[in-house]
């Protein structure tokens, strides 16, 4: 599968939609991001069960903004709505393909029950009763 396009449009609906999305954060004035884009490509090409992304932070500036993308290209990969991943610089195939193995292998239900119990927690922060100190 080759990689598509993301927008501050179809962003939500495609990580909705599909149980991991690898996103390039780029810009084509970047060379970093000129030279990572042909293994990225490679890599959605080996991975047809992943969508592969680009969000051109130039073009999509209030997307970028959103996921406090500061460098490029920054890569992050998300899984059932979580992000799992999110590192800016460009990293060789061999690391992409580790990155890509490590976020597979994570117990997702474990990851919502820590995300659930930590909501939780902070839920029940400040509900305690406290003296008045006037």
């Amino acid at each position: 599968m080759s990689t598509i396009a993301l927008t501050k449009d179809n962003f939500d609906d495609v990580v909705t939609k599909n149980d991991m999305v690898i996103v390039d954060f780029w810009a084509s004035w970047c060379g970093p991001c000129r030279a990572f884009a042909p293994t990225f490509e490679a890599a959605s090409e080996q991975h047809a069960d992943i969508v592969f992304g680009k969000v051109d932070t130039g073009e999509q500036q209030e997307l970028a903004a959103a996921f406090n993308i500061r460098s490029i290209p920054t890569l992050m990969v998300l899984r059932e709505n979580v992000i799992l991943y999110s590192e800016a610089g460009a990293l060789p195939a061999s690391a992409l393909a580790n990155v890509i193995s490590q976020a597979k292998q994570i117990d997702m239900a474990e990851v919502h029950r820590e995300i659930a119990a930590r909501e939780s927690e902070s839920k029940g922060e400040g509900s305690g009763n406290t003296a008045d100190p006037s």
